[in-house]
């Protein structure tokens, strides 16, 4: 057993910003020395001088001996892990360097079609072809869940030269597919099972939580652990335990996605977000889903508003909920969740998204009583806005149809394919050349390589109409669509 309390970059940090010497290394501003007083005025000195290049006490990233590596091992002992490696880049890279260690050029890999755009990018960089599943669809409340044990057997037995399963867990509404029975199916053929668990890094810390990826049987998973715990965005970590996956691969990878100048900031939050975790995670997760509990309660109370994933029958897709994670459904209001989020920002009650819907909220250690309470003042007004103001964008609009995604390249031939530019209404039965993908949440319509339909043309322009951002296509104003030449 490590000692848990120790924070080893923190110490080094420490230690490196008392020490009085002349810079002459990167970073140009020297310690603080020459950052814009604009910034210092925001953020204070001290900040700066912990901005430091990788010294010889602060350890390499991608090499590391001393603080860095003595600090991923607390870390690994901590989540659960066998060997764990901090992440700078976000979970982002931590995905794709995960895709990049287990598949080459052409070789396949099993995953669901809601996948965030970030396992696009591994796919586009290792050109391994994707064999997507569709996960359960609950048609009521447009939301997709997870894939199933049963799509996850059938697309191995179909293809069983895949050398890898991917899957998210949990959702971004925070739904958890049966991971357990995932990763045994997976394990029947000698591959691993990567999961994208950068909504879950709190699970490992409390009973009433999720099971963890690792604890149901994952070889590799990606947390962020900027998201639901305390360090800062970017902040993340990727863990893998038992022998599928080459370690040497992993290392390679990285080095491929993530920075050279890492930021010494970013990884000593790692440090101390491990540490606050592995000595009061449980009583910070208990306080905390405590915290959510009341949200919920006090939500469904309301007329015309409910939390439904929290009741729902749990199915194939659906066997575990974190309840942390809050969905509101306000399509009783005529509200779509866009119009919500607009009027709750401006009452200061900040959603991490919307969708047609849903408001999605996430309960942190780091939320208050005072937060729930304006939390619930807010959704509650949210029943008298229609009847106050016509100044909101009304609409009854729903998804009644899944969207069929049809590959005709992999994601790295489309991309790197010859492309023109086309007006939006003659791109129906073309290849999609760009990622379109509403965000938050970053799960892609329209990705390279997919058949251009008719349905996903609509559903993305419906989706901007109605108040959602849709990022990755060139043209901003959806006037436009990049597809492969003929």
């Amino acid at each position: 057993m490590l000692n848990q309390n120790l924070t080893p970059l923190i110490d080094a940090l420490k230690a490196c910003t008392s020490r009085p010497h002349a810079p002459f290394y990167t970073p140009g501003h020297k310690r603080g020395a020459g950052i814009s007083p604009v910034l210092t005025d925001l953020l204070g000195k001290d900040v700066f001088r912990a901005d430091l290049t990788e010294l010889a006490e602060l350890d390499n990233l991608f090499k590391p001996e001393n603080a860095i590596l003595a600090a991923q091992e607390l870390a690994a002992e901590a989540f659960g892990a066998e060997k764990t490696w901090f992440l700078v880049n976000g979970s982002t890279c931590g995905i794709e360097a995960a895709i990049l260690a287990t598949c080459r050029m052409g070789e396949k890999i099993i995953l669901p079609r809601n996948v965030h755009s970030s396992v696009i990018s591994g796919l586009i960089l290792s050109g391994a072809i994707p064999i997507f599943i569709q996960p359960e669809y609950d048609k009521d409340l447009d939301i997709a869940h997870s894939i199933t044990p049963e799509a996850v057997k059938a697309a191995l037995a179909k293809h069983p030269d895949a050398k890898a399963v991917l899957t998210v867990y949990p959702t971004y509404y925070g739904v958890c597919g049966d991971l357990q029975a995932i990763a045994q199916l997976t394990h029947q053929y000698n591959i691993p099972l990567l999961v994208d668990e950068a909504h879950g890094a709190h699970f490992h810390f409390h009973p009433e939580l999720p099971t963890s990826a690792l604890a149901a049987g994952a070889d590799l998973t990606v947390q962020s652990i900027h998201k639901t715990l305390g360090a800062m965005t970017q902040a993340s970590m990727l863990h893998i335990q038992g022998n599928r996956i080459d370690i040497d691969r992993v290392n390679k990878a990285l080095q491929l996605v993530q920075s050279t100048s890492p930021s010494f900031i970013l990884l000593a939050s790692l440090d101390a977000a491990r540490q606050q975790m592995a000595i009061n995670g449980e009583k910070l997760m208990f306080e905390t889903l405590q915290l959510a509990e009341i949200a919920r309660s006090q939500i469904n109370q309301i007329p015309s508003l409910s939390t439904p994933l929290a009741e729902k029958e749990k199915s194939p897709g659906f066997i575990d909920l974190d309840k942390t994670r809050l969905t509101v459904n306000v399509s009783k209001l005529d509200l779509t969740g866009f119009a919500a989020e607009e009027i709750l920002n401006q009452m200061g009650v900040t959603p991490e998204f919307s969708s047609l819907q849903n408001l999605i909220f996430i309960i942190s250690l780091g939320n208050t009583k005072e937060d729930i309470n304006a939390l619930v003042q807010g959704v509650k007004s949210l029943t008298r806005i229609p009847h106050l103001t016509g100044q909101y964008n009304i609409c009854k609009y729903r998804n009644d149809d899944k969207l069929d995604y049809i590959s005709c390249l992999s994601p790295r031939e489309a991309f790197f394919a010859n492309s023109e530019i086309l007006p939006w209404e003659k791109t129906e039965g073309r290849i999609c050349a760009e990622i379109v993908c509403p965000y938050p949440p970053g799960i892609p319509l329209l990705m390279p390589g997919e058949l251009i339909t008719k349905a996903s043309l609509d559903e993305i322009q419906k989706i901007a109409e109605l108040g959602g951002l849709i990022t990755g296509c060139a043209d901003e104003t959806l006037k436009t669509l990049k597809v492969v030449a003929v």
